[in-house]
C-alpha cells in the first residue's frame, strides 16, 4: 500500500535565525508549510493562532525555554495530538529524558540530517492521524452508546408495561431476581384466573439484555391475556410456544416452568420445559417433591408436535412451591465447582423458617464463595386459604342497560372437541355480558370449571374419584385422565344456559349433562372431610358458591342457579 501524502503545517521554534531558516528550507522542500517563532513565548502565541499539525521546538530559548513551551502547547492542544520534536544539542540520554518529561514525543540532535528529519515527520504524522482516528471512533462509540441507552430506556418502559408484576405482590409470594444486564434473561410472571387460581411462570430466555426482553414481551402478553380469560395451562402454553416459534430465530427459545395453583381445591398443576427442577416442599413431613422437566423449551417444537401434558399434585396449607433459574445451581467457586442441586436440597432440609429460605440460600451461596454466571431468579409460593387472597375485581365501564336478558342456548361437546378444546373461557366471556353476574364472575367460573371437569372426568372418562384419597392415588388419577382423554373416541358433555329476567334482577340456570354411567351423589356429599381425603371437594364447592345446586338422573345431570338483583 502506498501511504497518501498530506501536506502539514509545521511550527519551527528556534532562537538561532540560521538554524530556523535551514530547517524551514528543508521542511518546505518536503512539501509542508511553515510557521516560525524565535523564542518559547512566541512559539506558544503562534501555536494558539495557527494551530499547526506538528512542532519542531528548540530546547534552549530565551524568554521561555522549549520545555515550558512544550507543556503549554500540549495544554492548548487538549485531546488533539500535536507531536513535538525537540531540537537539542544535549546528549541523547539527557535529551530523551527531558523531552519525555516535558511532554515531547521525539527529539532531533543537531546538526540536522534531512533524511532523519523527513522520517521523523512522517512517523509523527502517522501517530497524529492514528490518534485522530481513535478519537473519532471514541466519539462515534459514545454517540452510539447514547442512542443505545435511549433505545433501551424506551424498550424497558414498554417491557415493564407488558411484563408487569401481575400478582407478584400477593402475600403468599416471595421472589428474587438479580439481572446480569438492564433486561433480565429470566422472566417471572404471575396472575389470577377468573376463578381465583394463580398462574405463575418462571422463564429463562437464551441470551441476556435486549434480545431476551424482545422475546419476553410477546410471551408475557399471551400469559396475561389467556390467564385473564380463564384458559388453563395446556392452552396457554400451546399458544406461547406457537407464538415464540413463529417470531424467534432458530437459536433462541425459552426454558420455562409454569404452575396453576388452586387454593380452593388445594392442588397445583405443573409444566416444566427445560428449567431446573422446582420443588414442592411439604410442611408436615419435610418432603421435597421435585418438579422435574419433562418437556422441551417453548419455541423449539412446531405447534403440531408441542406437548402440553401437565402433572398435578395435592397441596395442604403451609406447603410451599419453590422455583429457580439455573443461575442458582450453576454458581461456581474458584475451582469451577458448581453449587449444585445437592447443596440446595441441604438448605431446604436445614431451613426452619419459610420466611428466611431466600436468606438461607443466599448465605449458602456466599459461604460457597461462588460467582454467578447467569441471571439468578427464585420464587416461593405458599399454599394458603382461598379467603386470604383477594384477586383484583374486574372493572366494566358500561351501564348494563344493553345487557342481554331472556335467552337460552345449548352446547354439546363431543369426543374430538373434548380432547382439544376448553370451552370455559368462551362461556365465561359470554356470561359476563350479563351485567348482574359480573360481580360474581369468579364464583361463576369456579362452578363452571367444577361442573365441566366432573362431567368430563367422572362421566365421559369414567374416572373414580376415590383414587384421590392420598398423594400417590392423586398422581395415578391424573395419569389415567391423560391416557383416557388421549384415547377417547365417543361420549359427550352438554351445557345448557337459560337467563330468566325477574322483577328485580334475574336468574341464570345452568344444566350440565354427560354420557357417563352416573354416580351416587348423596353418598359423596354425605362423606366427612376425613373420608373424602383429596376427592369430593368439587361438589361441595358448587353448593357453596351457587344459590342452589341439585343432581338428577343418577348424577348424570346437574342443575345450578345464580341469582342477582338490580344492575350491579
Amino acid at each position: 500500500m502506498i501511504e497518501s501524502f498530506e501536506p502539514l503545517t509545521i511550527l519551527i521554534a528556534d532562537d538561532n535565525l540560521t538554524d530556523r531558516m535551514l530547517l524551514s528550507s528543508i521542511v518546505r522542500r518536503q512539501g509542508h508549510s511553515v510557521a516560525t517563532a524565535g523564542n518559547g513565548q512566541e512559539a506558544v502565541d503562534v501555536f494558539r493562532h495557527v494551530r499547526p499539525h506538528l512542532v519542531l521546538l528548540d530546547a534552549m530559548m530565551p524568554v521561555m525555554d522549549g520545555f515550558q513551551a512544550a507543556r503549554e502547547i500540549k495544554q492548548l492542544a487538549g485531546e488533539t495530538l500535536v507531536p513535538i520534536i525537540f531540537l537539542t544539542s544535549l546528549t541523547e540520554e539527557q535529551a530523551l529524558v527531558r523531552c519525555l518529561e516535558a511532554g515531547g514525543d521525539d527529539f532531533l540532535a543537531k546538526p540536522y540530517n534531512q533524511v532523519i528529519l523527513a522520517a521523523k515527520i512522517k512517523a509523527m504524522d502517522r501517530m497524529r492521524r492514528l490518534q485522530a482516528t481513535v478519537l473519532e471512533q471514541r466519539d462515534q462509540i459514545t454517540r452510539h452508546h447514547g442512542y443505545l441507552l435511549n433505545e433501551q430506556r424506551v424498550a424497558k418502559a414498554v417491557f415493564d408495561q407488558v411484563a408487569h408484576s401481575g400478582c407478584l405482590s400477593s402475600p403468599n409470594i416471595r421472589y428474587l431476581q438479580s439481572p446480569y444486564a438492564l433486561f433480565n434473561g429470566d422472566l417471572l410472571l404471575a396472575a389470577f384466573t377468573p376463578a381465583g387460581d394463580m398462574h405463575i411462570l418462571l422463564g429463562d430466555f437464551t441470551g441476556h439484555g435486549l434480545p431476551a426482553a424482545v422475546g419476553a414481551m410477546p410471551l408475557a402478553e399471551v400469559f396475561y391475556g389467556m390467564t385473564a380469560k380463564g384458559y388453563g395451562l395446556a392452552e396457554s402454553l400451546r399458544e406461547m410456544n406457537a407464538k415464540l416459534k413463529r417470531i424467534l430465530p432458530v437459536d433462541m427459545f425459552c426454558c420455562a416452568t409454569m404452575l396453576s395453583v388452586s387454593f380452593q381445591r388445594g392442588v397445583v398443576e405443573v409444566w416444566n420445559g427445560g428449567m431446573p427442577d422446582g420443588y414442592l416442599l411439604r410442611h408436615d413431613t419435610g418432603e421435597q417433591v421435585p418438579l422435574v422437566s419433562r418437556h422441551l423449551p417453548l419455541g423449539v417444537l412446531p405447534p403440531s408436535r408441542f406437548e402440553g401434558g401437565t402433572e398435578v399434585y395435592p397441596m395442604s396449607q403451609g406447603d410451599r412451591l419453590f422455583l429457580l433459574s439455573d443461575g442458582v445451581i450453576e454458581t461456581s467457586d474458584g475451582d469451577d465447582e458448581q453449587f449444585g442441586v445437592e447443596r440446595l436440597c441441604e438448605v431446604f432440609s436445614a431451613n426452619r423458617d419459610p420466611g428466611r429460605l431466600f436468606e438461607d440460600i443466599l448465605q449458602a451461596l456466599e459461604d460457597f464463595r461462588g460467582q454467578a454466571r447467569d441471571d439468578v431468579s427464585m420464587v416461593q409460593i405458599a399454599m394458603v386459604g382461598a379467603d386470604t387472597l383477594t384477586p383484583p375485581a374486574l372493572i366494566y365501564s358500561d351501564s348494563g342497560e344493553s345487557s342481554p336478558l331472556d335467552w337460552s342456548m345449548t352446547f354439546e361437546l363431543r369426543a374430538e372437541t373434548l380432547k382439544r378444546f376448553n370451552p370455559l373461557p368462551y362461556l365465561l366471556q359470554l356470561l359476563q355480558e350479563i351485567h348482574g353476574l359480573r360481580s360474581r364472575s369468579g364464583a361463576l367460573y369456579s362452578v363452571l370449571a367444577e361442573l365441566y371437569s366432573n362431567a368430563l372426568e367422572h362421566g365421559v372418562l369414567g374416572l373414580n374419584s376415590n383414587l384421590k384419597r392420598d398423594a400417590q392415588g392423586f398422581a395415578q388419577y391424573y395419569e389415567q385422565r391423560n391416557t383416557r382423554l388421549t384415547q377417547l373416541r365417543e361420549g359427550y358433555v352438554r351445557l345448557h344456559f337459560q337467563v330468566v329476567p325477574q322483577e328485580r334482577g334475574g336468574k341464570l340456570l345452568i344444566s350440565v349433562e354427560d354420557s357417563g354411567p352416573g354416580f351416587d351423589v348423596g353418598t359423596v356429599l354425605a362423606r366427612s372431610a376425613a373420608e373424602r381425603g383429596l376427592s369430593g371437594r368439587g361438589l361441595n364447592l358448587v353448593s357453596q358458591l351457587s344459590n342452589s345446586a341439585s343432581w338428577a338422573d343418577d348424577g348424570r345431570s346437574v342443575h345450578v342457579e345464580f341469582c342477582w338483583e338490580g344492575l350491579a
